[in-house]
């Protein structure tokens, strides 16, 4: 008599999306970052390989990009127009669709749980600012000195924007957002977002990634979704909800929704990718730039990371 199947889970991330190319970016980048997402891989693969919930693997892979300097969340996260770092976040449980996100926060080492303490522990989804610090500190996420989140990277990239006074935003086009999507062995699906936005931003400004339904959404009855990409455009479509709409009611499979909400995207001015899972272990990665940041783990044995758009 056989054994049953193992249930299956996956899990995808991203660290980011834009003009990345074998000729914009170093040997020393590329190592980094396939590292990082390969440790993100790892992180969540171990809460999903013993049973886990894809809420908790999303959590704990975001939190490891969160920490790495090579991606725009948590540390390395760019600097506003007036040199302060801003970070925004957003985690989703496609069981429940209870949703936590937090936008503006300055010392949260970890704004993806700060996002899921919003979600477990107020009755709100979304807190900002210095609403949102407070709340960090009464629910004692870990806090650190926002000098933590500095690097000299992202410092002279402030100083090239501010040197072209016709630029705006980021000057390199690469939209460093930090994601996870998953399915777990039970068939729920969550994803988180972390970002610390673009370059430069301004008066307060608030990307798609917090934004339930632009730039993060999960729903146990389509998919879940992680964008990362020019935020203002990925707001106007609800790129998250989109995708995940036409997955529930025209039943288009997960590539074929993710590349047609993405191509109305940028037929609008907008460019990034999205990272897609759906509740039967169904995975999609698309994106409208050259390049972008991702991997994906499964219970099938796949483990695999990727930069550049040749690689499939």
């Amino acid at each position: 008599m056989s054994s049953a199947p193992a249930p299956r889970w996956t899990l995808l991330v991203h660290g980011g999306a834009g003009i990345l190319t074998r000729d914009t970016v170093s040997a020393q980048t590329d190592a980094a970052a396939r590292a990082g997402l390969d440790a993100a891989l790892a992180a969540g693969e171990a809460v999903l390989s013993s049973g886990g919930t894809a809420l908790d693997a999303v959590e704990v892979a975001v939190q490891v990009l969160e920490d790495d300097p090579t991606f725009n969340s948590g540390r390395g996260a760019v600097f506003t127009f007036d040199g302060a770092i801003e970070l925004d976040a957003a985690i989703m449980d496609g069981a429940t669709r209870a949703a936590g996100a937090v936008a503006g926060v300055t010392r949260t080492r970890h704004p993806v749980s700060l996002a899921r303490a919003v979600m477990e522990h107020s009755p709100h989804v979304l807190l900002a600012g210095k609403g949102a610090d407070i709340f960090a500190t009464e629910q004692a996420v870990e806090q650190v000195n926002p000098d933590w989140f500095v690097t000299p990277e992202r410092r002279a990239q402030l100083d090239k924007m501010k040197a072209n006074p016709d630029g705006w935003f980021d000057v390199d086009m690469k939209y460093g957002t930090v994601g996870a999507v998953a399915v777990d062995t039970a068939g729920h699906v969550a994803a988180a977002t972390s970002t610390g936005g673009v370059t430069g931003k301004r008066w307060g400004r608030v990307g798609d990634s917090p934004l339930i339904g632009a730039g993060t959404h999960a729903d146990d009855r389509a998919c879940a979704v992680s964008a990362t990409g020019a935020g203002e455009f990925f707001i106007r479509i609800g790129v998250a909800h989109e995708i995940s709409a036409r997955i529930r009611f025209a039943n288009e499979d997960l590539q074929t929704a993710a590349d047609a909400v993405l191509a109305e995207t940028q037929a609008l001015g907008g460019t990034g990718g999205v990272i897609v899972a759906g509740p039967d272990g169904d995975v999609a990665w698309s994106f409208t730039t050259p390049g972008m940041y991702r991997g994906r783990a499964g219970s099938d044995g796949t483990r695999r990371v990727a930069i550049y758009g040749e690689e499939g």
